[in-house]
């Protein structure tokens, strides 16, 4: 993987210092072994903070028998000028340095969001209801692997020019789920309580169990193809969030949310006038969970915290404007392109990602994703829940993007909750995922990857590889093609006909 743009320092050596006997001017070097890779934007926020004054000079030992009076004070001139001069260097350097970062980073995305975009346009305008974002993967996969093939250098090319995007989605990766869970009371409010009760039940048993089919399907075709396994290249961690960082948006919510109560329509509609203090709330949120202490985290996720901060400006702003807590998250959501709140922004980059262990890979994916399916159609059925409830989480276990467009094949269905169900199960598996497959005994990283993702998408990969990068590999392509394949089998008439004959 290419290197990020980490913020450099400077440095003496302990022998330069102890031996040197003339003026020795510091050079400016990049450490090889930072801790983890930073966003563009980080390094920017940060290289302010914490640059340091470069190209030191010093006089080492004692004066010379022959220097006259004015000696010293002419050297001393000398220093002070070199280092104002190589102050002056460094900072427009790492200035400079950051910017074309930070450029960088706005066409990487921005390439990957237009795409995006105008697909989903043309899948519309086409009246092609196949999930445009999986077509967009299929795209991806086939170029990188024909250029892998004739023209490896501009494989990797290709992937190191979308590294800085890359590295950003990661790191904001459970930000991106937030909305659904955001919205979740405006989901559930004409649910009866015995329904969702079968729900939470289905929800958490159904984890469990396509956790394990996963995993156990995983070792046993490991066993069977006995195939080596080689180390797979370390990913690059997201950085964690500075106090700067939060404290800029703090700014911005507080601004945000005191001129919406002045100015209700200060950016033409309600949506977008709450959309920059909801969205400000909600990273917060998301900045203070990942925070906690690590035990915490454990019991209360990041998200959970992110959600709950997004809910409470939503009430606050509600309290104080007498609109009520539903109008203001219904501006959070809106799911129209033309007027979108902070949600939509933030559910937007959810629609935007083999050879060696391919028999394990895909023979756990196809079984995994076909136990999900019809074991949540044969539990709501055993369970007596409502067939439209059912229907609406049977993609569970599939990302919120291609879930959306599978419940979509079905008629009846409620894609709030289907959002609401998919971000739940993923929170359930980012929570306790490693402490089951630790208590079932799974400890080759190919069945501990492909039994997360198989069963909490992309939150359960967030958390899993986290802690575990050496699963991250397994973990990004069982993500990938369980939303791939789920989506292929819900396309065939005949599998969607079944599945209603089970649900009744």
């Amino acid at each position: 993987m290419a290197a990020a743009f980490p913020v450099s320092w400077n440095y003496l050596s302990k022998n330069h210092h102890q031996h040197s006997r003339k003026f020795s001017i510091g050079s400016c070097s990049s450490s090889s072994k930072y801790p983890h890779k930073q966003d563009p934007v980080t390094t920017f926020l940060k290289s302010i903070r914490n640059t340091q004054v470069s190209a030191p000079i010093t006089v080492r030992g004692s004066s010379s028998k022959f220097s006259q009076p004015g000696t010293r004070r002419t050297r001393s001139n000398r220093v002070v000028s070199l280092k104002s001069a190589g102050s002056d260097s460094s900072i427009t350097s790492n200035i400079l340095q950051t910017a074309l970062g930070i450029v960088h980073l706005v066409v990487s995305l921005g390439i990957i969001l237009a795409a995006d975009k105008y697909l989903k346009e043309a899948f519309v305008a086409a009246a092609i209801k196949f999930p445009s974002a999986l077509f967009g993967m299929f795209c991806i996969f086939t170029v990188l692997v024909v250029l892998d093939v004739t023209i490896p250098a501009a494989a990797n090319g290709l992937m190191n020019f979308f590294e800085p995007a890359l590295l950003f989605i990661q790191r904001w990766l459970p930000l991106f789920y937030v909305p659904s869970l955001v919205v979740l009371p405006l989901a559930i409010q004409d649910i009866p309580a015995a329904s969702g009760v079968k729900i939470c039940f289905i929800l958490v048993g159904g984890w469990l169990a396509s956790l394990a089919v996963a995993g156990y399907t995983a070792i046993a075709v490991r066993k069977m193809v006995k195939t080596e396994m080689i180390a797979a290249e370390p990913m690059a961690k997201p950085s964690p969030f500075s106090p700067l960082e939060v404290a800029a948006w703090s700014v911005i919510f507080v601004a945000s949310f005191v001129g919406a109560l002045k100015y209700p329509d200060l950016l033409g509609t309600s949506a977008r006038t709450c959309l920059p203090f909801l969205l400000g709330s909600t990273v917060i949120g998301y900045m203070v969970g990942t925070g906690l202490p690590s035990g915490l985290k454990k019991v209360f996720h990041p998200i959970i915290c992110c959600a709950l901060s997004a809910d409470l400006a939503a009430f606050a702003f509600g309290y104080f404007s007498k609109s009520g807590l539903y109008p203001i998250l219904g501006y959070y959501l809106t799911k129209v392109s033309s007027d979108p709140g902070a949600g939509d922004i933030l559910m937007g980059f959810l629609g935007s990602l083999v050879k060696r262990h391919a028999a394990e890979i895909f023979t756990s994916i196809t079984i995994a994703t076909l136990f999900s399916l019809y074991s949540t159609a044969l539990m709501g059925r055993l369970v007596g829940l409502e067939p439209t409830l059912t229907i609406s989480i049977l993609p569970r276990c599939i990302t919120v993007a291609l879930a959306l467009s599978i419940v979509s094949l079905f008629e009846g269905a409620n894609s709030s909750l289907t959002a609401a169900a998919v971000v739940l199960t993923g929170l359930i598996g980012a929570n306790f995922v490693q402490a089951m497959l630790d208590k079932l005994q799974f400890d080759d990283p190919i069945a501990r990857g492909i039994a997360t993702a198989s069963s909490a998408h992309g939150l359960g990969t967030a958390a899993l590889s986290a802690k575990e990068p050496e699963a991250l590999p397994f973990c990004a392509i069982a993500y990938g093609l369980t939303g791939i394949f789920g989506s292929l089998v819900c396309s065939v008439p005949v599998v969607r006909q079944s599945l209603l004959a089970i649900v009744g």
